[in-house]
């Protein structure tokens, strides 16, 4: 599978998806470049299938790549952070729909350097 190296090295890069997800996951909308979206897009939807499935495995595997964030406070009060926000909060929203939980909107380019500049959600 193609992927865009985002002129980075493979650890700058992957710890950029890291930062790109967590960041997502904890505020479901970010606005980023068009390349780091579309890069970003799968890893995320991929973490919201595992948060999906929800099962001990899952966790382990989420958290491996989600950085340990504080995400706010729960119903009950308790600070949660991105990992237990994905698989409280947002996988459940997500129970029915199979794929596609995320939407990518054109904002126009930059300015300054003119990248094309988009605004990556969760649906």
């Amino acid at each position: 599978m193609a992927y865009s190296k985002l002129g980075r090295t493979s650890s700058q890069r992957k710890a950029l998806l890291r930062d790109l997800a967590t960041d997502l996951i904890i505020n479901e909308r970010i606005q980023t470049t068009e390349q780091k979206a579309k890069e970003l897009r799968p890893v995320v939807e991929k973490l919201i299938t595992l948060g999906k499935r929800g099962d001990l495995h899952a966790r382990r595997q989420v958290a491996s790549f989600v950085r340990r964030e504080a995400a706010g406070q729960n119903e009950a009060g308790k600070t949660q952070d991105a990992i237990q926000k994905l698989f409280a909060d947002v996988a459940p929203r997500f129970a029915e729909r199979q794929g596609g939980y995320t939407r990518i909107m054109k904002m126009g380019p930059r300015r300054g350097d003119g990248a094309e500049m988009v605004i990556i959600e969760l649906v």
